[in-house]
């Protein structure tokens, strides 16, 4: 086993995931096979049942683990599809530890923290650790907080097993007051020492910062770590997650972590990556307004988008393959939303949960549609679509999803049947229709087009689906239902053959947006609306 752990001292939100994702992405190109476990100190079982406001957004895996949005990070840099076992938290292995226990698989012994709760994460670890050549730990998390204490005594304890195999890496913050003028280590120096105490000593200490460290700074970092004079990197703030890479691979992070694991260090071919990054930077000669309407991006004064990351991710990735400029319009759906519609060149409706911001959201759809505005709607963004279609073409006036009104004489969205009683059982986690489902296309649709596949395989998380009781009075009315599962009975797309593009789809394409190969959906969806701006739709 080849192992590397990555902590983050000084504060929160450092950036451990992109740098995570930045060095799998170098030591793939030296041709290793690279995977990731991101252990997370929270009790809950999986990220599935916590508010993305509080927490980010909830990423979903083919075989339908919900984790930590750390997970798209992994996957949209090094172009893997990663299952539950990429990730755990303290819930689930105290869940497994008491499970384990309950069936007398501890020989009747005292469980106790240490050793079975440790033992517990090291053997999820070495069943990782077989499926790839190196991989990647991270800790999530601050060192210092009394949580994660289980999971660096799980590494002391593979450090003695594994010696010159396993290497930890500790990213930390460098600030710079602006009432002094300088660079301080004193807070790096204090979180090495917390590692200490937990006996983990670091080898390679990364430096976030505005700024590169010096020399100067580096020596204090050098005698403070008692790290090699080659082993302290500088991370610097950028305007793109995608640069970090490259900072790391001009400063040869990439060969100190090779040779510190005794594998061999080679040139290798980072153009893809190199020209993918001169088109984030690139000076377009058009731009396109797209509008998400969301409701969980504002947190009292700050705006906090990472609970729509992947979906802003491909965006972003579509945009810069269709050489545009984006500019991304946040519209609170709780807000009056109308005014700010009249900027979009395209809105899309990202997925969620709950009544809260529905009717700001209908309102966005019918703009949409009524004016030609080219619209993807993704989850609740396609049931949204379904709901206004029902009241302001149907003529259904009443009409809503079941989750938002139990009462409505229309609930042209409803509750799928496996639910019904996981529902009325309080059973919440884990349990919606979660993954990797398969899609059969409808051959004159524009999905079709976009997809040029007869049959897709798309990630899904939703309790609630298309009523089919009014699925032949849209149909007459105008709606195209482009995506059906195999069996027919669940509606994953529907369409407006009569827009230029409008379309809703039940699961999330957004999962499976990657950086060298953006999800078709958004790039089509980008094309419209450019051609929605610049004249070629009307």
């Amino acid at each position: 086993m080849k192992l590397i752990f990555i902590s983050g001292g000084v504060i929160s939100g450092l950036g451990k995931g992109i740098s995570a994702s930045s060095i799998g992405l170098l030591l793939k190109k030296h041709g290793n096979n690279v995977s990731f476990i991101k252990c997370d100190p929270y009790i809950n079982v999986d990220a599935g049942t916590m508010n993305p406001i509080e927490h980010g957004e909830v990423f979903v895996t083919d075989d339908g683990y919900e984790m930590d949005m750390d997970g798209g990070h992994y996957e949209r840099f090094i172009d893997i599809n990663l299952s539950k076992d990429n990730a755990m938290t303290t819930g689930q292995i105290y869940l497994s530890v008491i499970q384990n226990e309950r069936g007398l698989k501890y020989d009747g012994a005292c469980v106790e923290v240490i050793p079975h709760v440790r033992n517990e994460i090291i053997s999820r670890i070495e069943k990782a650790a077989q499926k790839c050549d190196i991989l990647i730990i991270e800790i999530g998390g601050t060192i210092g907080e009394y949580q994660n204490d289980i999971y660096y005594e799980a590494e002391r304890v593979l450090k003695r097993k594994l010696r010159d195999n396993l290497l930890h890496i500790h990213i930390t913050y460098l600030p710079v007051p602006k009432s002094i003028g300088e660079m301080k280590t004193k807070p790096t120096q204090q979180s090495v020492m917390l590692l200490n105490e937990r006996g983990i000593f670091p080898d390679i200490i990364i430096g976030r910062s505005e700024y590169k460290l010096d020399e100067i700074r580096k020596k204090k970092v050098v005698t403070s770590a008692n790290v090699d004079t080659d082993a302290v990197f500088s991370n610097t703030d950028t305007n793109s997650i995608y640069k970090v890479p490259m900072q790391f691979f001009d400063q040869k992070l990439d060969k100190k972590i090779l040779d510190l694991l005794n594998l061999p260090y080679k040139d290798i071919d980072f153009s893809d990556w190199k020209n993918f990054c001169l088109s984030i930077d690139k000076k377009y000669d058009k731009e396109v307004n797209i509008g998400i309407i969301g409701k969980y991006h504002k947190s009292d004064e700050f705006s906090m988008v990472d609970s729509y990351v992947s979906v802003v991710e491909s965006l972003k990735i579509s945009a810069w393959t269709n050489n545009v400029h984006l500019n991304i319009i946040w519209i609170d759906a709780e807000d009056e939303v109308n005014g700010n519609l009249k900027e979009c060149d395209g809105i899309i409706i990202p997925g969620g949960f709950g009544s809260r911001g529905i009717e700001g959201k209908i309102n966005a759809v019918s703009f949409a549609r009524k004016n030609n505005i080219p619209y993807l709607g993704l989850c609740l963004g396609m049931q949204i679509a379904v709901i206004e279609f029902a009241r302001n073409v149907a003529n259904l006036r009443e009409a809503s999803s079941f989750e938002m009104d139990k009462q409505t004489k229309d609930p042209v969205i409803y509750i799928m049947p496996d639910q019904v009683d996981k529902i009325k059982d309080n059973n919440y986690g884990g349990s919606m229709r979660l993954g990797k489902y398969t899609c059969v296309l409808n051959h004159n649709s524009i999905s079709y087009l976009s997809y040029k596949k007869d049959q897709i395989e798309e990630r899904h998380r939703h309790r609630y689906e298309f009523n089919n009781k009014y699925r032949t009075q849209f149909e007459r009315l105008g709606m195209l239902f482009a995506g059906l599962s195999p069996d027919e009975k669940l509606v994953e797309i529907i369409e407006i053959p009569k827009h230029p593009f409008f379309v809703g789809v039940q699961f999330h394409p957004e999962f499976k947006s990657r950086p060298l190969s953006p999800h078709p959906l958004f790039s089509n969806f980008i094309l419209a609306s450019i051609n929605k701006k610049y004249g070629t739709i009307r």
